[in-house]
């Protein structure tokens, strides 16, 4: 397997080793966790890959980081996607990916405290993956998935691998909007393990 990039689950992802990646960690620092790609991502790929989503679907996903999941469920449903993160520094890394990949992904900056419920509206479906590492984060996921609820988003699904602020948020979740929580573990070469959470407002 080369060390410089990685084939998952159809797309095409880069290392730390890649030249180009060495380059944008030179001029664009990341701050917020986003200095690699996360193991959770996977389990979202996974999930999807036996859950398929309909092409017109328009997908937000939160704290996309270097946007692997984005581009997966672009580059394997054709379906529109946003992606999220506080750090505006993740783009450059979410854009050499879209380029490696073939594929189009709108960019915002933006908290997720900060994203509105007329914002929400426009989304079929939220995913994340590691977005809940911080206690502080267990209520601003909650309030921000309460609000997408009410905003009528068809589906929710976030991939954790596990930390105690995600399990408080999935507890809530399971006891107000029925969430299903699933613990999984992939084998190699994706190898990855955690748990997800799948939310249903149809």
């Amino acid at each position: 397997m080369s060390t410089i990039e990685k084939q998952q689950f159809g797309i095409t992802t880069l290392t730390s080793q890649h030249k180009d990646i060495r380059q944008l960690k030179r001029n664009y620092p990341t701050s917020i966790h986003g200095n690699k790609i996360w193991k959770s991502s996977l389990l979202l790929m996974h999930y999807f890959q036996h859950n398929p989503i309909p092409e017109h679907w328009h997908v937000l996903e939160l704290g996309c980081g270097w946007g692997l999941t984005s581009i997966y469920l672009n580059k394997t449903f054709g379906c529109h996607i946003t992606a999220v993160d506080a750090d505006e520094n993740v783009e450059p890394y979410l854009r050499l990916h879209e380029k490696v990949n073939g594929c189009h992904i709108t960019f915002w900056p933006k908290y997720f405290e900060n994203i509105t419920q007329e914002e929400l509206s426009q989304f079929d479906l939220i995913v994340a993956a590691d977005v809940c590492f911080w206690d502080e984060l267990e209520d601003i996921h909650y309030h921000l998935i309460e609000t997408a609820v009410e905003a009528g988003v068809k589906k929710i699904v976030y991939a954790d691998p596990i930390r105690s602020p995600f399990e408080a948020l999935a507890s809530r979740c399971s006891d107000d909007y029925f969430a299903e929580v699933e613990e999984l573990e992939l084998d190699k070469p994706n190898q990855a393990r955690g748990a997800l959470m799948v939310i249903e407002n149809e």
